[in-house]
Order: C-alpha cells, then structure tokens, then sequence
C-alpha cells in the first residue's frame, strides 16, 4: 500500500541568469489549491515589475490536482518545464515560481525551456525534502490491566497518540500510517487475547 508522498518543509529559491535575463526561481510548501494561488498573488504583487511570473503546483496526497501556466511566454516554454522538475523530483504540496525579468535578449522556444527548466531544479535542489505518511485515526479502547500490552504493540513507527481518556477502561486516539492499520488490529487482538475494541476510523 502506497501510504507515502514527498513534499519540501520550507521555501527556498534561486538565481539563474541567462542572456541578461534574470530568473528568480522559488519553491513553497502548499496544502492545497487554493493555497498555492494565495501565495502565487503573493509573488505577483511582491515583484509585480517583473515580465513573467510562470508556475506550476501539485497538491494532494497522490499529487492529483495541479495547474501550470506560462504567463505569456510561448506555450509550452515555462509552466510545462517547471512541472517537469517538481515531477523529476517526485514532490507534492508544493508551489514552484518562476519570476522572469527579461534583458533584451530573446532565448527562443528552446531556450526559454531549458533556462525555466533549470531555474525550477536549482529551487529544488536547495530545498529540503522530506517523506511524508498519510495516516487514518483509531480509537482503541482496552481495560486498565491492558495497558502494558497495548502500549508494547503501539510503541513502533508510524504510530502516534493523539489522546488518552480514563474512566472504567483506557480510550487512546491513534493516527496510524496507513499501512499498518490491519496489521496493528491484529497485534492488539493476539497481544490482549481479543480484549480490546477497535473503532477504525474514530470518531470525531
């Protein structure tokens, strides 16, 4: 079960200048879509003197939802490249803008996309990348002479406490990395022979 993606933890830019023209490229963490078009407004009114601003984004979990534009530059010369990197590098959540001031020279079809291209992988290869799991919530509840053993079953990676209620039983709330969701039901079950209650996904 893929259960894993890929994303930057903070922004990070860079300069490439090529014939006189300079291209400022910057990469930034996004949640989602909607995200990703406040902080590109963000760019445009921040360097609102520069001739392009071309981007690209994914977000999402499996990277299902992206756009690219090229901002008047010819189709196909600055969005694509730069959706080509973030691709390269297998990443998701992320915005890349390329932020062009043109210096007199024209590039060409060519040019401009390996200059928007190359721009777009020096941002990323400054980045920090780091591996994220998508995680599932569980709600495990158990008898106080259980603790020990439940507590040894969930110990491991990819298991995090959320929260712990007592009253006559012990409650915790579990995010769990997806993966390990079946085979963590059936270590409580063996561990506490069967006296647990598992409520996948817990409520709330």
């Amino acid at each position: 079960m893929n259960d894993e993606y890929k994303t930057i933890l903070r922004e990070s830019e860079s300069i490439l200048k090529v014939e006189g023209s300079r291209f400022l490229a910057r990469a930034l963490p996004v949640d989602a879509s909607a995200a990703a078009e406040k902080a590109l407004k963000g760019i445009r009114r921040r360097y609102h003197d520069a001739t392009h601003h071309c981007f690209a984004y994914r977000t999402g979990t499996t990277g299902e939802e992206f756009r690219c534009s090229d901002d008047g530059e010819p189709s196909g010369t600055a969005g694509r490249p730069i959706l080509f990197s973030i691709d390269k590098y297998e990443l998701t959540n992320i915005l890349v803008v390329v932020t062009r001031y043109f210096g007199g020279t024209k590039l060409g079809t060519g040019g401009l996309a390996r200059a928007y291209g190359a721009a777009s992988d020096q941002a990323l290869k400054e980045a920090a990348i780091a591996t994220r799991y998508i995680t599932e919530g569980l709600l495990v509840t158990l008898p106080h002479d259980q603790i020990g053993n439940v507590m040894r079953c969930i110990s491991g990676a990819g298991i995090r406490i959320d929260d712990t209620t007592y009253d006559e039983d012990v409650h915790l709330r579990l995010e769990v990395r997806r993966s390990r969701i079946e085979s963590l039901k059936e270590e409580l079950a063996e561990a506490t022979a069967g006296n647990v209650r598992i409520v996948h996904p817990h409520p709330g």
